[in-house]
């Protein structure tokens, strides 16, 4: 099912930290955590929340630092699923 696209720009607007990605359609944010346990349990509980919404991060992790990009792969862009994803990761965060 495709989504109607609400751009980098609009997302952003709306959220604290994050910003567009330079070469698409997408949303970005480095969370940094006191340790690695830290980081990994962040990352296990935003995966079972994107497991729920069906809508997964690309991201990147290495000891207390994690990197994640997120965009709707099926509308070419940023939508309200990324927008909720975003805000869900601030707060476990």
């Amino acid at each position: 099912m495709s989504r109607p696209k609400i751009g980098a720009a609009a997302a952003v607007a709306q959220l604290s930290g994050w910003s567009a990605a330079p070469d698409k359609d997408a949303i970005t944010k480095t969370f940094k955590f006191a340790d690695f346990n830290a980081a990994f349990g962040f990352m296990t509980r935003v995966a079972l929340m994107a497991d729920k919404l069906d809508h997964h991060p690309e991201w990147f992790n290495v000891y207390n630092r994690v990197e994640v990009l997120l965009t709707t792969h099926d509308a070419d862009g940023v939508t309200e699923l990324d927008l909720t994803l975003a805000k869900f990761m601030d707060a476990a965060a």
